[in-house]
């Protein structure tokens, strides 16, 4: 999993970190940051918003500070405001901001059955209302509206397979 992180140092001026983290098959927890590999890391929770880091030799305790109005992580004495963005979210951030005007599609986030069709053509629906359900991997996933209006059309039958990407319903 890769997150791109804006950590403000000492000096007030931000730094953007690049951090992909990922396991090996024995469950070693492997990262690296701007694509260099961290060697030797070792990470453990110990109580909440607390993490207890190992790098090679060194020991260090990180906490999160649950008070602060800005998110804030505190090392040793030092204390860092970040923010972290999950860049798999970008796509729904943008969707969510873009204008409602006009037709929407309901696309499949994956491949799987459509189990459910819970609003039919011509039903109004509310923005995030539930609209059409898939099953992917024995997991049931409903999809919602993303804007208020009418469902103009439904593309896929219940039952009907589905792949990544198809268009399965279109509100108006």
């Amino acid at each position: 999993m890769t997150y791109e992180i804006t950590v403000t140092g000492r000096d007030g001026a931000p730094q953007n970190f690049q951090v992909e983290l990922s396991r090996d098959k024995a469950g070693k927890v492997l990262c690296h940051v701007n694509g260099e590999a961290i060697a030797d890391i070792d990470a453990r929770t110990n109580e909440r918003d607390i993490l207890s880091l190992l790098l090679g030799t060194r020991s260090y305790e990180v906490r999160r500070d649950a008070a602060a109005a800005v998110p804030r992580v505190v090392i040793g004495e030092e204390s860092f405001a970040y923010e972290v963005r999950d860049p798999r979210s970008l796509g729904a951030r943008r969707a969510k901001a873009a204008s409602t005007d006009g037709p929407k599609k309901i696309k499949a986030p994956m491949p799987g059955k459509v189990v459910r069709i819970i609003a039919a053509e011509g039903t109004a629906v509310e923005a995030g209302q539930g609209v059409i359900v898939i099953e992917a991997m024995k997991m049931q996933n409903e999809l919602k509206s993303p804007k208020s209006g009418t469902v103009k059309k439904i593309m896929a039958a219940e039952g009907a397979t589905v792949n990544a990407g198809d268009a399965l319903a279109e509100i108006e």
